[in-house]
């Protein structure tokens, strides 16, 4: 049996995605390629590693065995490059990064930006996924850092504060509420919305408190951006839900009015979440302590409501 780094990776792509397809797209390579990498892994064991339904693939026992040899495999690999990273010039190092929307939107291009321009041999793998999503990827090994909010049990998972943020309401200046300061998410949820789309978890953390309500938001448009979202509500096509930091900045050139919400949901603290910060790779220490930094914290926006014009 001699299974190569590559189908070792392409098999932890598959096992995650729950799709050969989409497997084969984080493994840059062909479909074809892909699954005839994947057909020559089950006849040299001679036993299925993956059930194929109509919802995907996932990992039959003796294929969840190979996920876990092929973790271990890939983290000492990673470990090994980190620590030879500092004497071989041309060794690239890899970190896999989760995180959630507000995260990744608001918070990590600048911080990431700088971190890969002081750090040329190193790669970030970076997905957008819901927290408790991303806890469950830490904890199984299948990411190496996880941003996520505190709405999520992080478990036996190592943690250290990132960032506050919160989800408000945005409004155009001339609507009924602009003027308020707080309100409820029950009260608007009648209201016709402007938000993420579909597989944005902020908006899918956000259609599930309003499914928990029992009361499905009205979406309009869905948008791929919180600029995006804030350009539509502000020509009256809807409300919406967005990031306080990204409303911040939006009002800075858009005619909005920004509400607090008072569900205790929409006041959260980021963190990062990592199994145990000694056993990542170097390259991946170096990348928390980037942003657990006290110059990126001193940049971190006030939460203190400003003005806004009525």
């Amino acid at each position: 049996m001699r299974f190569d780094l590559t189908d070792l990776r392409l098999f932890l792509h598959v096992v995650e995605a729950a799709s050969i397809t989409h497997g084969a797209e984080r493994s840059h390579l062909a479909l074809a390629s892909a699954s005839a990498r994947i057909r020559g892994m089950e006849e040299a064991l001679g036993v299925p590693l993956l059930e194929r339904g109509r919802r995907g693939v996932r990992p039959t026992p003796a294929g969840r065995a190979l996920v876990h040899h092929a973790r271990m495999v890939t983290e000492q690999l990673e470990r090994m490059r980190g620590e030879l990273g500092a004497y071989a010039r041309g060794l690239k190092g890899h970190v896999r990064v989760m995180s959630n929307t507000a995260a990744l939107t608001e918070f990590l291009p600048e911080l990431l930006g700088s971190f890969l321009a002081a750090n040329p041999s190193v790669d970030i793998d970076l997905q957008e996924r819901l927290s408790y999503e991303i806890v469950q990827a830490v904890a199984e090994g299948l990411t190496d850092i996880g941003i996520v909010s505190d709405s999520a049990d992080p478990a036996d998972l190592q943690v250290f504060p990132f960032r506050t943020d919160a989800m408000v309401l945005v409004v155009p200046r001339d609507h009924p509420l602009a003027g308020h300061r707080q309100i409820a998410f029950r009260e608007v949820m009648g209201a016709e919305f402007v938000g993420l789309s579909t597989g944005s978890a902020f908006q899918d953390h956000l259609d599930q408190h309003a499914a928990r309500a029992g009361r499905p938001l009205k979406m309009r448009v869905r948008l791929r951006s919180f600029e995006a979202v804030c350009r539509m509500v502000e020509q009256g096509v809807g409300i919406a839900v967005v990031s306080e930091t990204a409303a911040r900045r939006c009002r800075r050139t858009m005619a909005l009015w920004t509400v607090r919400l008072t569900d205790p949901w929409a006041k959260r603290a980021l963190t990062i979440a990592v199994r145990r910060f000694d056993a990542l790779p170097l390259h991946a220490q170096r990348l928390v302590e980037h942003l657990r930094a006290p110059e990126a914290a001193a940049s971190r926006p006030s939460h203190a409501p400003p003005a806004q014009p009525a």
